[in-house]
Formats: structure tokens, C-alpha cells, sequence
């Protein structure tokens, strides 16, 4: 089956800079700034780099960063920052188009280390180590994570008890399970770490907490009490220092401890604002979920370099050729090639879009003059989600590119090797993406008990059905337009086009419904048994409620897009993104096409005029295909792949070679060798 396009872009011409304004968003100027400015050696990977090499490197590129303000922007203006949060976050997404340990170690630097003493410590912490943590001349580590406990962070072993005879905190690792691991900084240049810890005080324990805590002396030397190790080899992230922490019994001076969530006075009274202990340790998280988007973001900008490597090689290479042909077909101009690469360069620009809502709300939120509880857990949970599906996208992606070059794709020269290792890591760390999605999924499910009461409660048919699109289902973006678009759509009808905007996004709509309000019906039943066991009821959904957040995310990131497109000035742009916008609509409903179809949202006609309509979009779309990744306006010298700097007259001489084949006039030695 094949399908005829309406408002085709067929020979349409797209200025890339038109693209690149909308993409560039509210931060448009930070993202110049760092074009512009980025550009020192340091920045980028090296192949074959030693691990000490790349250490080093790193260090100094980290050095280099300190002294151009571009990493400082969310620390307050009194300490010689811009108080910008949105703009920290699209700074550090920046840096990882560059070398992504330069990134990691900025992202520890000034973001988890420097973004803890701000969003957990009060003034005295800020006067007394802000400044130095933004010039880099106290490099330090974030130890939260542990050997035994990652994911279940409220759960953590390491102690810490407040002793008031001699005012200070006793902080122990336990045993080797407690041990801090996977810190970046420690194994090499860290000096200070702001250590997770239980506050234990007149024998009472009060949660996780945050001290200040010094780990080595100016010389390097580890403190009396503090053991040291390097993670060693890894993967990725070859400039990154992991390392690991233990503590025997380190006494920690009372002001040490990050008090603006709970504090001891001198004989050792505990006191916080907030007195729920689990509500102020989820409190305290929120503050932090500045590094979750960073990562998020930073995933994302990795898969927009791997695409324009794997673009611009798949434009220059030619393999095989149609009966008749002068020369070899171009790689892009393969179906099977188009089908790899440009659903994948849709859902980029879809989560691009997606991140910059996402990054604008952080920013609102946490600029807001009052506290705002409702908008904070949003935020976590939406960047919790998001994280999980940037993150599993770019390592499919990144991998698809790689496939895509060949050969040539595995060698470290070309780059993509290097994004393939360093970015693995991101699907588990600032959050294991499965658990995120758990996040999401219990959102969801809170979002609901606010509003009805408690699961077992519900009892109404069709209650779920009816409550939804008011309750849980808020539309994020551009809510007005979104809601006409629906609104419009006459039904499931197979005589409404799949093209039309509204069916796309009353599909994806519909399924979030369906998925979640079924999972809720499976946990009421469970719930209603004399004898149910919390855990065993929602262990035997959870496969069910993961699948409905990831259906939840699916949704806020098209809104995301159709709220991009409509901000969009330019005629040329919008009506491609449009189209870019369609075939990640339809890419996203085919990928899920088996549940469509079992629960009847599709039929089997239906299904197949999806597929003739993505394989149409494509075709049409392929003219274009540079043109949107020359939208993501990337440095040429921020690449670092070889196969895009071929010497000039190269393509001109395999082409010369090609046709001599063809004619049986060359001779072995007349070919390119290589070729």
C-alpha cells in the first residue's frame, strides 16, 4: 500500500537558521554564547587517550570553563552568578556536544557539589564556599550514592551522629556496603564533599541529611578518617575521576551540617520546617532535580551529534546501484537507511522541544517567590520521565548511527564510539530509568487519590474513563490549541486522516486513559481482598503501571512538539516541522501498533495506511534531511569525526573511479585505495 501526502514539503525551500531560532528557545543567547566561545582543545575527546590523559585533560578543561562564567550561571548574583537556572541547565547541554567527561565533571562541579551547598545550605555555607566552588579552586564531589544503596536513596547506611559535648557529627561508614562509590572528583581532584548520611541526634534518627565534609588536604593527601579508591577502568567517561568513600568515625564540626531542611543546636535539639520525615527527605531531593534535567538534556544533545555524523555520512557514501545507473546509490536514498534515521531525527526534535518546556518550568518554579508543592512534584515527576526516555533514545540512536556509518562508525576518529560508551551510563545514573518511570507511574496514581480518594474507594463504572482528561491527563503545552485539536476530532472513524493532528493526539491521549484507568481497576481488585498485601498488589501491576507512564510521557512530548511548531514564525520552518512533527506522531503510534490494534484503536486497514504513511513521509522528508540536522547548529570543530573532514576533490575522485569501474577501463591501482 502506499499513500498520497496532502501539504506536501516537496521541493519546499527551509532556511536552517529559521529552524535553529526555535529550537534555540528562551536560552537562544546561551547556546550562542557557547558556539562562540567553546572552541579550546581540551574540549574535546582524544582517541586512544590514556585514562590519566584523560584526567588531566579534563581537569584542566574544567580550569578553563571556571574562568569563562558559562558554568556559573545559576549560582546567585551576589556570589558573581546570573541566578539563571534554566540557563545552568542549557549550558551544561551545550558542553555535551563537546567531550561528555568535560560535561559530567562540570555537571559534579557546579551542579550536583555547588548546586547542594546553594538549594540545602543556608547564608554561611554560601559566603563561605559559593565563590570557591564556582571558580573551581574547591573541587568536590556529591556522595550520595552507595555501594548497597542507589536507587532506595532514603535507605542509606552511612551515619551520622551529633555528639554535643563536643558539638560535632560522628560520621561512620559501617561496613563496605556503606561505602560512598561511583563519586565523581574523588579519585583524584575532590577536596570537599557534601556526604548523604542518617542524622542520628540525643538517640533518635531524623533521615538523610547533607554535611560538608573535607577529604583531602591542599597537598592531595586524604584526611585523618577518610579512605579514598578509584572506581578504576570504566566503560565511558574516561576523564571522569569515579571513586569511592569511606568514613571511620570523621568528626564533622556542627556548621558543617546543610541545615536549611533541619538543624541541631548546640545540645543537640532537632528542628525542621518541615516535620513529616519523608515528606522533608523528598523535599530535600526536589531541590536537586537540576541534575536530573541537566542529564536529560545532555542525552539528547549527544543524539542530535550522532545524527548529523551519520546524516552527513550517509549523504557522501554511496553503496550499490540501480540497474542502468551511472554511479552507486547514496545511502540516504535507501528506504531501509531513511527508516533508520529519520524517525529517530524526529522523536530528537520532539524531545528537544520537550526539554525546553521542561527547563523553562524548572526555572519558573524555582525562581517562584512562594514555594508551590503541586508544581515541584510535577516537575519531578515530568523530569523524571523525561530522563528515562531521552536516555533509552539516545543510546538506541546513538547506536543506530553508529550501525549507520559502517566501519567507519567504530572508530574512535569518527566520535561515535566515544558517544556510544560515554552516554550508556546515563540510563542509570541521576536516577535508574525504570525506577524513574515508577516515579511517574505513582504520580500519576497520587494525581488521582487527591482527587477521589483512595483506591478502594472507586467504585462507579465508568468512573476512571469519565475523570481522567480533567484530572491526571493536563495538557502541559500549548493547552488551548491542543484542546481544539482533540475536541475536533470526530471519533476513531478510519475516514479521518491519519495525518490529522487532533487523531494523533486524541491516540495518544486515549491510550494514556485506557492504560492507566486499567491499571487502577487491577489494583482496586487487588485491594479488595481481606488479606492483600500492599507490595504483592502493586507488584502485580507494575509492569501495567510503567507501560501507562511511558504512555504519559509519549503524550506531553507530542503536545510538546505541536507547542514548538506553533511558536514558530517562520512559514518554510513551520510547515516542515510540521511534517517532522507528523512522522513522530505516526512513528510513535506504529511502534505500538500490537496494542492498538488488540484493544480496537486500529484496524487492520487503519494500521496499514499508518505504515504506507510513514514510508511516504519519509520519502518526502529525505530532501531535507541535512537541512534538519544543520538546524541543530553544531560547531564544525565540536564533531571530532574524520569522516566529515574528507580532503577537498575526494567524493570528485571515487566518483571518477566509480564510472571507470563501470566501464572497465580501470585497473586495480586506478581505484582510491580503501575504496
Amino acid at each position: 500500500m502506499t499513500a498520497t501526502l496532502p501539504r506536501s514539503v516537496e521541493g519546499l525551500s527551509v532556511d536552517p537558521a529559521a529552524l535553529t531560532e526555535v529550537l534555540d528557545g528562551r536560552w537562544a543567547h546561551v547556546r550562542r554564547d557557547a558556539r562562540e566561545r567553546l572552541h579550546h582543545p581540551d574540549l574535546l575527546p582524544v582517541p586512544g587517550e590514556s585514562v590519566d590523559a584523560a584526567r588531566e585533560r579534563v581537569t584542566r578543561a574544567a580550569r578553563q570553563l571556571a574562568g569563562t562564567g558559562s558554568v556559573v550561571r545559576g549560582f546567585p548574583a551576589e556570589y558573581g552568578g546570573e541566578g539563571d537556572a534554566g540557563g545552568s541547565v542549557v549550558s551544561v547541554e551545550m558542553l555535551a556536544f563537546l567531550d561528555l567527561s568535560v560535561m559530567v565533571k562540570a555537571g559534579v562541579q557546579w551542579g550536583l557539589f555547588g548546586g547542594a551547598v546553594q538549594a540545602l545550605g543556608t547564608r554561611r555555607h554560601h559566603d563561605a564556599y559559593l565563590r570557591d566552588v564556582m571558580s573551581f579552586a574547591l573541587p568536590g564531589c556529591f556522595a550520595m550514592t552507595e555501594t548497597g544503596h542507589g536507587s532506595d536513596v532514603q535507605q542509606l547506611r552511612t551515619t551520622c551522629t551529633y555528639d554535643p559535648a563536643t558539638q560535632t557529627f560522628d560520621l561512620h561508614t559501617p561496613h563496605e556496603a556503606a561505602r560512598k562509590d561511583y563519586i565523581g572528583n574523588a579519585a583524584r581532584d575532590g577536596r570537599m564533599a557534601v556526604v548523604f548520611a542518617q542524622l542520628v541526634t540525643r538517640g533518635e534518627q531524623h533521615g538523610v541529611h547533607a554535611w560538608l565534609v573535607p577529604i583531602r588536604d591542599a597537598a592531595g593527601t586524604p584526611l585523618p578518617g577518610v579512605t579514598i579508591g578509584d572506581d578504576g577502568p570504566k566503560a565511558g567517561l574516561l576523564g571522569v575521576d569515579n571513586g569511592r568513600l569511606s568514613f571511620d568515625h570523621v568528626r564533622v564540626p556542627r556548621e558543617m551540617l546543610l541545615d536549611r531542611y533541619g538543624s541541631v543546636a548546640a545540645d543537640g535539639t532537632y528542628r525542621s520546617p518541615i516535620e513529616n520525615p519523608t515528606r522533608r527527605f523528598f523535599t530535600m531531593l526536589g531541590t536537586l532535580v537540576r541534575g536530573r534535567v541537566s542529564v536529560g538534556g545532555s542525552a539528547s544533545s549527544a543524539t542530535e551529534l550522532a545524527l548529523d555524523i551519520a546524516v552527513r555520512y550517509g549523504e557522501a557514501r554511496r553503496q550499490f546501484s540501480a540497474p542502468g545507473a551511472d554511479r552507486e546509490t547514496v545511502v540516504n536514498d535507501y528506504l531501509v537507511h531513511q527508516r533508520t534515521l529519520l524517525p529517530a531525527l524526529a522523536a530528537t526534535y520532539a524531545l528537544h522541544f520537550a526539554q525546553e518546556e521542561l527547563v523553562a518550568t524548572m526555572h519558573d518554579v524555582q525562581a517562584a517567590a512562594e514555594p508551590d508543592e503541586r508544581a515541584q512534584r510535577e516537575l519531578e515527576s515530568r523530569a523524571a520521565g523525561l530522563k528515562a526516555v531521552q536516555t533509552w533514545h539516545a543510546t538506541r540512536t546513538i547506536q543506530a548511527c553508529r550501525e549507520a556509518c559502517g566501519g567507519a562508525g567504530y572508530l574512535q576518529e569518527n566520535r561515535l564510539p566515544h558517544l556510544k560508551a560515554d552516554t550508556d551510563v546515563f540510563t542509570t545514573f541521576e536516577g535508574d530509568n525504570t525506577v524513574l518511570l515508577q516515579l511517574v507511574a505513582k504520580g500519576l496514581l497520587t494525581g488521582y487519590r487527591e482527587t477521589f480518594g483512595s483506591l478502594d474507594s472507586w467504585g462507579r463504572v465508568g468512573f476512571i474513563a469519565d475523570q481522567v482528561r480533567e484530572t491526571v491527563l493536563e495538557r502541559t503545552a500549548a493547552r488551548g490549541l491542543i484542546a481544539r485539536l482533540v475536541d475536533a476530532v470526530p471519533g476513531r472513524d478510519d475516514d479521518v486522516p491519519v495525518l490529522d493532528r487532533g487523531w494523533q493526539l486524541s491516540l495518544l491521549e486515549d491510550r494514556e486513559k485506557h492504560l492507566l484507568g486499567s491499571a487502577i481497576r487491577r489494583l482496586r481488585r487487588g485491594a479488595a481482598s481481606p488479606d492483600a498485601d500492599p507490595f504483592d498488589v502493586f507488584n502485580q501491576v507494575q509492569d501495567h503501571a510503567l507501560q501507562a507512564a511511558r504512555a504519559h510521557i509519549d503524550r506531553i512530548v507530542l503536545e510538546a512538539f505541536v507547542a514548538g511548531i506553533e511558536r514558530t514564525a517562520d512559514g518554510a520552518a513551520r510547515a516542515l516541522l510540521e511534517r517532522v512533527c507528523d512522522l513522530h506522531a505516526l512513528a510513535t503510534i506504529e511502534a505500538d501498533r500490537a496494542w492498538f490494534l488488540e484493544h480496537g484503536w486500529l484496524t487492520p486497514t487503519r494500521s496499514k495506511a499508518l505504515t504506507a504513511t510513514v514510508n511516504a513521509l519519509l520519502g518526502e522528508l529525505r530532501p531535507h534531511l541535512v537541512t534538519l540536522v544543520d538546524a541543530f547548529a553544531i560547531p564544525e570543530d565540536w564533531k571530532g569525526a574524520a569522516i566529515l573532514r574528507e580532503e577537498p576533490g575526494r567524493q570528485e575522485e571515487m566518483a571518477a573511479a566509480d564510472a571507470q569501474v563501470r566501464r572497465g577501463t580501470a585497473t586495480s591501482l586506478e581505484i582510491p585505495p580503501g575504496q
